[in-house]
């Protein structure tokens, strides 16, 4: 098969499978004879913020001489960036291997009667494969949906977990309560391993320590208490971090409040085991200034950024980076995923930015959200609003519309930055 075949036949299995329990996952991974020892794992959930952390944890990592790779979810332009070695994702030579390697063993194990690999087990099991092939020592595991039953949740004796910030998100599948969701993120934590995680949702922060201390699993919270912003200089936000112990200054390169939070945890996860790696706190704080993570407040131009703020509480955290760069009556280029809280988060919009104009687009997925629900969202919001279904057509005019000083920020959902990305 092609590399264009594959990837065709990777984005059709939603079609044909559905979601399979761990021990089947945990067959695929043994007849590829992946070995779980041979990696130093760290596994990350949550409801917004894992990626940030793992990229803030591969970048460390990276400059810290270690073979390092990471596994993130979903990606953004082309499947191979969820795969990513020391900073350089996965070639499209190295993605054909992988899956033919995944492939071959999938059908012998349909063979044997098993079920065929929902689309993120398939991709896992091909990461696996990948990270083996280049003798990763630390791996970064991102989980997709939930955490208790997710396919990267097959190791029983990870390094370390930690758990980002937890909101209602795919609750036809989590539970209807922040609990419930809390409760599912929490299943990654591992007996006697530590987890380090955001307590600023305090049901969430209780649900996460008493399963720690059922599990006798070591475990520290960064609370927003902790986090004390010092200043936005327009590109870096510079922050302290008070631990337990002591105090530390932090410079993040993002127009993102959210960051904070974000890189707090990655600094606490790595402090565990910087003496292992023969580092110390200030290399970590200057490593940390090197993260590039797209799509997440991403300014792609003068005045133009990204931002994958895809459910209500990435929203919220959106608005705040827009109000921290003191954005005078913004564009907005918008569009969301249907099962997304949209009506929470188009009210939130209208009542606390002043928008000099709305623009709708659709994402070119079954799940987007007709521009048309979205039109009547905002008008009901006072908003000025145009509809271009087009994402790309929708981008191409926001721009025109954009004077200069304006600007103009795209957001709703990774899928739009995704094929915004692609474009440019």
């Amino acid at each position: 098969m092609t590399y264009e075949e594959i990837c065709d036949y990777i984005y059709a299995i939603p079609k044909f499978t559905k979601k399979n329990n761990l021990s089947h996952t945990r067959e695929l991974l043994k007849r590829l004879q992946i070995r779980a020892q041979r990696f130093e794992i760290i596994h990350v959930a949550g409801s917004n913020g894992k990626g940030s952390v793992c990229a803030y944890l591969h970048q460390v990592l990276k400059d810290a001489g270690c073979q390092v790779g990471m596994f993130t979810s979903p990606h953004l332009v082309c499947m191979e960036e969820r795969f990513v070695v020391n900073g350089q994702r996965c070639s499209q030579a190295d993605f054909v291997e992988s899956f033919e390697a995944v492939a071959a063993e999938v059908q012998k194990m349909q063979a044997d009667g098993l079920a065929h690999p929902s689309f993120f087990e398939y991709l896992f099991a091909m990461g696996m494969y990948y990270f083996q092939k280049k003798k990763v020592r630390y791996l970064i595991l991102e989980t997709g949906l939930g955490g208790r039953l997710d396919a990267t949740n097959v190791f029983e004796e990870p390094l370390l977990t930690i758990i980002t910030s937890i909101s209602l998100e795919h609750t036809e599948y989590l539970g209807d309560t922040i609990a419930a969701i809390a409760a599912e993120k929490a299943g990654i934590i591992k007996a006697g391993v530590p987890v380090v995680f955001d307590a600023s949702q305090p049901e969430a922060a209780r649900v996460i320590t008493e399963t720690a201390k059922k599990k006798q699993a070591p475990f520290y919270a960064v609370s927003l208490e902790s986090l004390k912003f010092h200043e936005f200089t327009g590109k870096t936000i510079d922050f302290s971090y008070v631990s337990e112990y002591d105090e530390v200054d932090l410079s993040i390169p993002f127009a993102a409040a959210y960051q904070m939070m974000n890189a707090a945890l990655a600094f606490r996860a790595l402090t565990l085991f910087m003496q292992d790696l023969r580092m110390n706190r200030r290399m970590i704080v200057d490593s940390m200034k090197n993260t590039r993570w797209p799509g997440r407040m991403q300014m792609v131009a003068p005045e133009v950024y990204f931002d994958g703020a895809h459910n209500s509480d990435g929203i919220r955290s959106f608005i705040q980076s827009v109000q921290l760069l003191q954005a005078k009556r913004p564009i907005l280029l918008f569009s969301m995923m249907r099962e997304k809280d949209y009506h929470h988060s188009i009210h939130s919009l209208c009542e606390q930015v002043e928008w000099e104009q709305v623009i709708v687009t659709h994402i070119d997925d079954a799940r987007g959200l007709e521009p048309e629900v979205m039109e009547q969202e905002f008008l009901s919001g006072g908003q000025q609003v145009t509809v271009i279904p087009d994402s790309r057509d929708a981008y191409a005019y926001a721009l025109r519309q954009k004077k200069q000083g304006q600007m103009l920020f795209c957001a709703g959902s990774l899928y739009l930055i995704g094929e915004l990305e692609a474009e440019l």
